[in-house]
């Protein structure tokens, strides 16, 4: 392989081999075989200099292109036998390559200029965009600290390539631990409320949906609020794929009850309730989610009461929302009728809608909208009837 190039997966292949293969009709990555989203051909500086490197240290010379028809991976920088290797062998030439490639990566981020860190991020970046494997590699090299410090950078590109290395390292759940224990959570807050681009800022949000899987990543993250207030920053400004992020993470985090009044306070619910309204927004079901969620604490239920347009928004998505959606609204709605909810139980019921798309869900709907339908009719029953026969 003289001249690495990696294409739109995250794969590096030799630009002669895989021009071969596009040229021939194919759009998909060889390894992976996902779709390309780009026929874009990037060259892999690292590899390509770690190559050379090893030619010179073992007096080999650069491998000719034409001497194999077959397409070859990076990994094929290793010694191969004239009968060829084993998988086990070829597995391990393999991580070998990825382990000297991360090495010298990380090599570049601590010394390297300005140009030379943000490339270095954005190959590691790349690199760690597919396989657990890789991901747990550029971790044992040390990158971690390096990206966080990256963080605070003043340059936009490095700033993303850095955040966006970390949200791909951060799917390895060992590695979740090594960011929050490397302190990176302040830094990718700040990101996150005042990153140089938006992808950056969004990146931010999805890691921190990524490391709030665990639970004490979610605790650590609930006590700083600024995380709240520039997640819900993000949801009023990102794009559909941000809001997304952004309310995902917002959920995640919620569901540790101590964080929910949090969410609350940082103005999450007339947001969410204003997402109900935008179906550009593209994130009905995740407001619906988290408002569901907001609902289990004091705050938030008096908060989410205060809206007057609410009510009609859910009547409607009990109708035309998904099946996640509809189970979603009911809960909404019985929580906003129990323990003083008498006047949205009159609401509901002056609603000539909102009745009969009960009995249509009690009947019809999946099996927790079918039960929490038949809780809310019969609490309107209850309610109906006390209407007409007060106390004397």
């Amino acid at each position: 392989m003289k001249d690495p190039v990696i294409v739109s997966s995250g794969h590096t292949y030799d630009r002669n081999s895989i021009a071969e293969w596009i040229n021939s009709g194919h759009q998909t990555c060889p390894k992976s075989g996902q779709r390309l989203i780009h026929m874009a051909l990037i060259p892999n500086y690292a590899l390509k200099s770690l190559v050379h490197q090893w030619c010179q240290d073992n007096n080999v010379p650069l491998i000719d292109d034409s001497s194999s028809s077959k397409f070859e991976r990076s990994s094929s920088m290793s010694k191969l036998s004239e009968k060829g290797i084993d998988h086990k062998s070829a597995t391990k030439a393999a991580m070998d390559t990825v382990k000297m490639t991360a090495e010298f990566l990380v090599g570049k981020l601590a010394m390297g200029s300005p140009e030379v860190q943000r490339q270095a991020a954005y190959e590691l970046r790349l690199l760690a965009k597919t396989g657990m494997g890789n991901r747990r590699i550029i971790a044992e090299a040390g990158a971690i600290p390096f990206l966080v410090t990256l963080l605070s950078s003043t340059d936009p590109k490095i700033q993303e390539n850095a955040v966006t290395a970390m949200l791909n390292l951060s799917i390895l759940e060992n590695n979740k631990t090594l960011i929050m224990s490397a302190g990176s959570i302040d830094s990718i807050i700040n990101v996150l409320e005042s990153g140089k681009t938006m992808e950056a800022r969004e990146n931010a949000a999805a890691t921190i949906y990524s490391l709030s899987i665990i639970n004490d990543c979610t605790v650590t993250i609930g006590t700083r609020p600024r995380a709240f207030s520039a997640l819900v920053g993000l949801l009023r400004e990102g794009t559909s794929a941000g809001k997304k992020d952004a309310a995902s993470a917002l959920f995640n985090l919620s569901v540790y009850k101590a964080n929910k009044e949090s969410a609350v306070v940082a103005g999450a619910v007339p947001l969410l309730v204003e997402m109900l309204m935008d179906d550009k927004a593209g994130i009905t079901d995740d407001a619906l989610a988290l408002l569901a969620l907001l609902l289990g604490c004091s705050d938030g239920l008096e908060e989410i009461r205060k809206s007057r347009v609410l009510v009609p928004l859910l009547i409607d998505l009990l109708r035309f929302g998904s099946t996640k959606g509809k189970e979603n609204s009911i809960t909404l709605l019985l929580g906003l009728c129990k323990d003083g909810g008498e006047e949205v139980a009159r609401r509901l019921l002056v609603n000539p809608r909102s009745v009969p798309s009960l009995q249509s869900l009690s009947a019809n709907g999946s099996l927790k909208a079918r039960r929490k339908a038949e809780a809310l009719l019969r609490l309107l029953d209850r309610c109906c009837s006390q209407s007409h026969n007060p106390a004397g």
